[in-house]
């Protein structure tokens, strides 16, 4: 895969050493010069010197050709404007960190479905391992080509998850509806904006991808 990330802050840098040892491509938009320099002597990426929200910039990625458009400066404005930008040129994904909570509902607003809270996302794992829990042990059990896979309900609302034709060895686990957990049954009657999450071979993450991004494409140009 194809993935580029605006701002070269330590989460970023965190990320792409794993994302590059797992064989992807990477391409990091940074305004600071030094800061390229300083990086590209420990990452084997490609460095691209501008403003990540500025459309020239981010045509020079190549949308396209790219699988992922992270947004982690360390500005919020800046993200969420670095994420309209790249979805208006046609990146296939786009996934902004934002800090402030009092963004959440402009980026609700915005339809920026894959914003990142971090402070959140820290807060609830930290909750969870006082009550017990550590969700990291999820690695232990989702093992070899298993894979999660996430949608967003659009065209499918009224069916039921039998209807969905899901390829061999997939399956709908769960769903959130309105913010809520609910397990999944062959019954579950979809509704619009209902996140499934799916359970699924590796091998078939290619064709759901395809799937549900022409789904949503299709329904964007309508």
């Amino acid at each position: 895969m194809r993935i580029a990330f605006v701002g070269a802050g330590e989460l970023t840098v965190r990320t792409v050493e794993l994302l590059i040892e797992r064989g992807h491509e990477v391409i990091i938009i940074e305004k600071d010069q030094e800061r390229i320099d300083n990086l590209s002597d420990i990452l084997d990426c490609s460095f691209l010197n501008g403003d990540g929200s500025n459309p020239a910039i981010l045509r020079e990625v190549g949308p396209e050709q790219t699988d992922v458009l992270f947004c982690l400066s360390n500005s919020d404005q800046a993200n969420m404007i670095s994420s309209l930008v790249g979805r208006s040129l046609g990146f296939k994904r786009v996934i902004p960190q934002i800090q402030d909570p009092e963004f959440e509902e402009i980026c609700s607003e915005l339809d920026l479905k894959h914003t990142i809270f971090p402070s959140r996302t820290i807060g609830r794992y930290l909750a969870d391992m006082v009550e017990g829990i550590d969700f990291l042990e999820l690695s232990t059990v989702i093992k070899a080509e298993a894979r999660f896979f996430t949608f967003t309900v659009d065209k499918e609302k009224g069916k039921s998850v039998a209807d969905l034709d899901l390829p061999e060895n997939t399956r709908v686990i769960c769903f959130y509806r309105d913010g809520h957990f609910n397990l999944a049954t062959e019954e579950t009657k979809l509704k619009k904006d209902d996140e499934m999450v799916v359970l699924t071979h590796s091998e078939n993450l290619g064709d759901l991808k395809d799937r549900w991004e022409k789904n949503q494409s299709n329904h964007g140009d309508s």
